[in-house]
């Protein structure tokens, strides 16, 4: 990571898609200027179609807005949900777009998997909420828990040329707008991102360095938890050392070989007592950590390999006690009220079976990174979008 701490910054923990779909739309419909967003996914569904409204009005009223999704998880997009905001004035780009092969959508690693958005310069959210209904609790059992950030002071200026830098090759004319630099409050914070240059570890990096300085808590609520080897080792080694390491996981799963994953590791972890809990409410989306009193992240970044050795991720990471402690109250009653703590003799059961599975996942997780390098890299790029929709529903890619 070769950011510096910014000092200065207001940071306002935004929960579920009822905390973040109010304040990311408001905000995005008081835009003067610009609005630069990533997301991995859009829906055409009731909050899909939110956005499409405020980005179109926004574009209309002369604001410049840059829009870049993944090519794979925003795939299945309508060609006149897209033309409807490009014909505004919005300008989409998708990244890494690939013919579907058999009906099979073949872009399966190395996606944009940030969840970004950077208005006028001066405020800010990121996160790992994306624009789709499934992030509001009246969807039902498989609503999402998950979290972002509303990021206002002079950090803001890092997510804003980070943005502008993925978007570089379809920004023209380039991005005029300067960041304000204001305080906007006491707290430090830094952006830390994964990429397939020059950054592909830097994540993985800030998550051991947090662990390995641990004192007294950790705490890790991941939806897709199958890190490498030496995060593994270093979640052990905090608790044989008397850090109270505690992690929240999938319990109910939207995806089960997820939970059937993750479980391969829990032998390791609890016989070294760190403590486990299956947060069974709805499937966790999260990607939150905090580290004694001080040191928290929020984020886009899983703790898994497509997070952590293929996909773009963006993360904040955060040092503030007030901060710290509103999310240690929030994670501790998530554990205590809708967990359930997986216990040491309730892994043991089955154990006989399942050792040969516990064995290949453990060294999966050592070996993973070196075996992620044998898939190509290929070059990070995004493709301006404009649609013809015609009879046949066709998506021809321009260069507008």
């Amino acid at each position: 990571m070769n950011k510096p701490w910014v000092e200065g910054n207001s940071v306002e923990l935004l929960i579920n898609g009822e905390g973040y779909y109010p304040r990311v739309f408001e905000a995005m419909a008081q835009a003067r200027e610009e609005i630069l967003l990533e997301t991995f996914i859009i829906f055409d569904d009731k909050v899909g179609q939110q956005l499409q409204r405020v980005l179109i009005e926004a574009a209309r009223r002369g604001v410049r807005v840059e829009l870049a999704v993944d090519g794979y998880g925003t795939a299945d997009l309508p060609d006149a949900f897209i033309a409807a905001m490009t014909e505004a004035g919005v300008r989409f780009h998708a990244f890494d777009p690939q013919p579907r092969v058999a009906g099979m959508r073949t872009n399966l690693f190395r996606r944009l998997h940030r969840k970004i958005v950077v208005i006028d310069g001066e405020l800010a959210f990121i996160g790992g909420i994306n624009y789709s209904a499934d992030h509001l609790g009246d969807y039902g059992p498989m609503a999402k828990q998950d979290y972002a950030v509303e990021v206002r002071g002079p950090v803001v200026a890092q997510l804003h040329a980070s943005s502008r830098q993925l978007m570089a090759p379809v920004l023209e004319p380039p991005s005029q707008v300067r960041p304000l630099t204001q305080p906007a409050g006491q707290i430090s914070a830094v952006l830390v991102e994964r990429d397939n240059t020059r950054h592909r570890s830097d994540i993985e990096a800030c998550y051991l360095q947090a662990v390995r300085a641990a004192r007294q808590r950790i705490v890790v609520a991941n939806a897709y938890f199958f890190p490498g080897y030496r995060l593994l080792r270093e979640l052990r080694n905090a608790a044989r050392r008397g850090v109270q390491v505690t992690l929240i996981l999938q319990g109910q799963p939207d995806m089960r070989w997820v939970r059937a994953l993750s479980r391969l590791l829990y032998n390791y972890l609890l016989r070294d007592g760190v403590r486990i809990h299956e947060y069974c409410q709805r499937p966790l989306h999260g990607k939150v950590a905090l580290v004694d009193d001080e040191w928290s992240t929020v984020g886009s970044s899983n703790l898994d390999p497509l997070s952590l050795s293929f996909n773009l991720e963006a993360n904040l990471l955060i040092r503030d006690r007030a901060f710290n402690q509103h999310l240690y109250q929030h994670l501790t009653s998530l554990a205590s009220d809708h967990c359930k703590a997986v216990t040491l003799e309730r892994m043991i059961r089955g154990y006989w079976w399942r050792a040969p599975l516990i064995f290949i996942g453990f060294h999966l997780t050592r070996y993973f990174p070196r075996i992620a390098g044998w898939f190509p890299a290929h070059r990070q790029r995004l493709k301006s979008v404009q649609p013809e929709v015609q009879a046949q529903g066709d998506l021809h890619e321009g260069n507008t």
